[in-house]
């Protein structure tokens, strides 16, 4: 970050803010010359914000590779290859595709990219599955519980794999998730460069996944708002919160 705002400031004059605003957001910055924490140690966003599971890895599958498969296989061709899979015990199915799916969330994400190789193969060109399935290999890998020498090297050797983008910039037209892309500036792929340097910096990202969050949002306020008249939502859930939190303390008073 700081080497972008440095470039920036050679590239454009700061006395003229309209043309260093233009310079900044091409490295994606925010305009800031001089940030507050320049002289902190260790406060450099590149290094300190850890890639996270959830929004990185499965919102870029959902955002881009199955758009980059829908592009390719078209949308109901994508259905009818979902739709026959038997799935094991306690997986998610998809027995009308994937098109029709209206709130779709982390579990979903993770149940396609379980099914999404094998929805595909046969069907488009071997390079353009070779790029699909060293993007998911790359996914796995970089969950892993635990990093040595030897599994750094083998998520940069898929990842490598991966860059190879012509086979998918030539079959999907760099389709995003809501309309064809100009450019191969995504901010979700530009992070996966940095994957093996937080686990080196920081250790394993998946202790600094959201899914806890995640989830705590539904049991403390989607659960609560369902079991209510949906008036006054945000009264009733505080009121909610507030009610858990004294029986909490009164059972913990009790039991002392």
């Amino acid at each position: 970050t700081l080497d972008n705002i440095e470039q920036a400031c050679i590239e454009a004059d700061l006395n003229d803010f309209e043309e260093f605003l233009k310079v900044t957001k091409h490295y994606s910055l925010s305009g800031v010359h001089k940030p507050f924490w320049w002289n902190w140690p260790l406060s450099n966003p590149s290094k300190f914000l850890m890639p996270e599971v959830l929004h990185h890895f499965h919102h870029l599958f959902w955002d881009h590779d199955l758009q980059w498969c829908i592009v390719v296989l078209r949308l109901a061709e994508i259905d009818y290859h979902f739709s026959p899979i038997q799935t094991p015990v306690r997986y998610c199915s998809f027995g009308e595709g994937v098109s029709k799916l209206k709130q779709v969330t982390g579990c979903n994400h993770h149940a396609m990219r379980r099914y999404i190789v094998g929805v595909i193969a046969g069907a488009v060109p071997p390079k353009f599955l070779l790029s699909i399935s060293a993007l998911l290999s790359f996914c796995y890998l970089a969950q892993m519980p635990h990093f040595d020498h030897d599994t750094l090297a083998r998520v940069k050797t898929v990842l490598q794999t991966f860059d190879n983008k012509t086979a998918i910039i030539s079959s999907s037209k760099r389709q995003g998730s809501n309309k064809p892309l100009q450019h191969w500036e995504i901010p979700k792929l530009d992070l996966l460069q940095h994957v093996v340097a937080s686990v080196c910096n920081s250790g394993a990202i998946m202790q600094w996944t959201a899914n806890v969050m995640e989830h705590a949002h539904i049991t403390e306020i989607k659960q609560p708002a369902h079991a209510r008249n949906n008036h006054d939502y945000y009264a009733q859930i505080a009121w909610h919160l507030d009610h858990s939190e004294k029986c909490f303390q009164f059972d913990l008073t009790t039991h002392l």
